[in-house]
């Protein structure tokens, strides 16, 4: 019988936890390869990633905590398609990708309305000490000192895309007072998104809660270190669930432990999983989340369907979500 798939062997390396492994589209992604091999624990290294990805023409990538550097790119001569679950490609090398011929698609946008939930989920987590009374009455306490509003406080939203656009409306949406950072401020924009745009310092120094929405790149990484969080307020709160090296971790630690900010809601970190005894764990002004705002069910389906999506555009000729062009068609 001719080969009617449009893939040999399409690989998904690192669906750990499992997201598309036993959900409804996991027939969808099978039906476009001859041959899948599906993975539900991470890779170790770049020798264990290589290893499962060599003969692979098409590719799944589940957590953005497995790396694609070059020499992993380059030992997979086959691999004609990238396709990463998420909006973030910074573990990717899109250079390398390009240049190899390999096509990296994503799946941008998905996540806003969740993603943005949850870091005002944290932000009034950490306010209002939800986490640290929870756990006094299970010890048999009751509430101790009083807890922080966010009504009438300033919200510093940086980064104004999808995600940032809807954190702008959500704070906007409880009473708060919002205004943000991009890269690409203009009088259009704050007029269209009701916000005024501040430069970065100006920003740190008003805001009662800075919540960081940029993706990591070359300009952002560690976008906020010492001389940054020592501009914040002593009561403000920065929330992160943009990517962990997008805060410089060893200065945010000083600046919690020595009080110099009040609180910090983390939903990512340098590196993930978060090690057990990573001194964030023992901070009681710190709420942890293990890299979860974008996985409510909903959101982490339709983002997993995109993911297949560019599959199957991509099988067609007609490439979508691209963020490296390749030519291995």
């Amino acid at each position: 019988m001719p080969n009617t798939k449009p893939f040999s062997l399409l690989v998904i390396p690192d669906d750990e936890p499992p997201a598309l492994f036993g959900t409804p589209l996991e027939g969808r992604a099978r039906a476009l390869a001859e041959r899948v091999e599906w993975h539900v624990t991470r890779p170790v290294g770049d020798g264990d990633t290589i290893a499962r990805l060599r003969d692979a023409d098409a590719v799944i990538n589940i957590r953005s905590s497995v790396q694609f550097p070059r020499q992993v790119l380059d030992a997979c001569p086959n691999l004609k398609l990238l396709s990463v679950w998420g909006t973030g490609v910074d573990h990717v090398d899109l250079t390398a990708a390009a240049e190899l011929g390999i096509t990296v698609s994503n799946t941008p946008g998905y996540g806003a309305p969740y993603v943005s939930e949850h870091a005002l989920a944290l932000a009034l987590a950490v306010s209002r000490r939800i986490v640290q009374n929870d756990r006094r009455i299970r010890e048999g306490g009751w509430a101790a000192g009083f807890i922080d509003e966010l009504y009438g406080k300033t919200l510093g939203v940086v980064g104004a895309g999808a995600i940032g656009r809807r954190m702008i409306q959500l704070g906007q949406g409880i009473g708060m007072e919002v205004v943000a950072w991009t890269v690409n401020p203009s009088p259009e924009r704050a007029a269209e998104y009701g916000v005024e745009f501040l430069p970065l310092e100006n920003l740190l120094q008003q805001s009662d809660v800075v919540s960081l929405h940029v993706a990591l790149s070359p300009l952002t990484e560690g976008f906020i270190g010492r001389e940054q969080l020592a501009l914040m307020k002593p009561g403000a709160i920065l929330v992160n669930v943009a990517r962990g090296a997008v805060v410089d971790e060893a200065a945010l630690l000083e600046a919690l432990t020595e009080g110099r900010i009040a609180g910090a809601g983390l939903d990512v970190f340098e590196t993930e999983p978060l090690p057990p005894d990573h001194p964030f764990t023992r901070l009681d002004n710190v709420v942890l989340s293990p890299h979860a705002g974008s996985m409510a069910y909903n959101g982490t389906m339709r983002g997993l369907e995109m993911a297949i999506e560019n599959l199957e555009t991509f099988a067609a000729g007609r490439p979508a979500n691209v963020v490296a062009a390749g030519n291995r068609g």
